[in-house]
């Protein structure tokens, strides 16, 4: 079965993240900020990574920069935000991420997503 880790400093958003996720048949991993978030990626390993942009001690942005320059980003990264700029997601695009999903997030879309991510993982 294949790990997801979901990090987002918002406890409710991970819990109704969480459910979906493993509806959708992964083992669930959560961090509450982008350090807690390296930390975990770096000793667990996830096959995907669904990452929050805003929040405490290192933001998404600074967490895939760091996640890049180790060579340690996830077969698949998702970004998810409220509010994300064309050249922000770009950027999240050009560190690795597979896609930006904007929030609040859609449980049934998110679901179809994860499907996917898990049949194109193997």
């Amino acid at each position: 079965m294949p790990t997801i880790l979901i990090a987002d400093d918002s406890m409710f958003q991970r819990f109704q993240t969480s459910k979906t996720a493993v509806a959708a048949g992964y083992d669930v991993l959560e961090a509450k900020d982008g350090q807690e978030c390296l930390r975990i990626i770096l000793e667990k390993r996830p096959e995907v990574l669904l990452l929050d942009l805003n929040m405490p001690a290192l933001d998404g942005l600074a967490v895939m920069e760091q996640l890049a320059a180790q060579g340690a980003i996830p077969p698949r990264v998702y970004v998810l935000t409220a509010d994300i700029q064309d050249t922000t997601r770009q950027r999240c695009l050009d560190l690795g991420a597979h896609d930006c999903i904007n929030k609040p997030v859609d449980q049934a879309v998110l679901g179809n997503i994860l499907a996917e991510a898990r049949t194109s993982l193997g």
